[in-house]
């Protein structure tokens, strides 16, 4: 690919923590979702009903519709989504959880990267 052709496409990444105030209406929204998908098959459908009462964060899963994050961006189509959940340990004081840090962890990852072609 050209580079005017790869330009066209963005990855956008995005990290949220959530906190979960209410572990039951989480399932039974990731629930009710799950009952609703008519393309689910069967044993799928069993398997995923079971995940989502064991786990908030399978729960989670269930209910994130990257669409609904994105609404109706002019001039973009969603060509490509993944996420995944898991249950941490938030500590907002911790190193880890400053965001800038990321940042600067990429920045200096990049310039590794333009070091080493050089």
């Amino acid at each position: 690919m050209t580079p005017s052709e790869t330009s066209r496409y963005v990855r956008l990444r995005v990290e949220l923590t959530l906190e979960i105030t209410d572990a039951g209406e989480l399932t039974a929204a990731a629930l009710d979702r799950i009952d609703a998908d008519a393309f689910m098959p069967d044993d799928e459908r069993t398997h995923a009903r079971a995940a989502v009462r064991e786990d908030e964060a399978e729960a989670l899963a269930y209910l994130v519709e990257p669409d609904d994050l994105l609404g109706d961006l002019p001039g973009t189509g969603l060509v490509q989504a993944s996420w995944t959940s898991e249950q941490v340990e938030y500590d907002p004081e911790a190193g880890e959880w400053d965001l800038d840090d990321d940042d600067e962890d990429e920045d200096e990852s990049a310039e590794a990267d333009e070091e080493e072609r050089v």
